[in-house]
């Protein structure tokens, strides 16, 4: 069963679903995990009763955190912005299927932390989330995907 989530985690991260940039957005917000340099800006479209119709996703990351915010950005069309903020970061894991290294725990959650960003309109109240990773072990995760 592994096996599955890491082929799908490979597919989101070569070919990302909603990766690019909405023009005239009603939400955006970007940020990075300073601990190995990923980056990632989401814009959101809402409709009139507030929910979203639209998502997408730029950015540069490893592996996990660009098939993190891929997976997640599939999840949330049809979501208010109370929903969004109310996700936790186990919906992330269970999108993502795999054990989550303390050291690859920013990765994965850096795309949930720039959508609550976006609802917010500022940067989201975060506990910590994982431990300092050496940007090196990027690369070496696609070998253990």
């Amino acid at each position: 069963m592994d096996e599955l989530y890491r082929d799908q985690i490979l597919e989101h991260y070569k070919r990302p679903h909603n990766f690019g940039h909405l023009e005239e957005p009603d939400l955006e917000f970007e940020d990075t995990n300073p601990f190995c340099g990923d980056e990632q800006r989401v814009t959101i479209k809402l409709d009139e009763s507030e929910k979203v119709v639209e998502v997408a996703f730029e950015g540069k990351g490893c592996a996990i955190s660009t098939a993190a915010t891929s997976l997640l950005t599939d999840e949330l069309v049809g979501m208010s912005r109370v929903e969004l903020l109310r996700l936790p970061k186990d919906f992330v894991l269970e999108l993502l299927g795999i054990e989550i290294s303390a050291t690859r725990m920013k990765c994965a959650m850096l795309g949930l932390k720039v959508v609550k960003s976006a609802s917010l309109g500022k940067p989201a109240e975060w506990e910590d989330e994982g431990e300092a990773g050496d940007p090196s072990e990027a690369v070496a995760d696609l070998g253990q995907i």
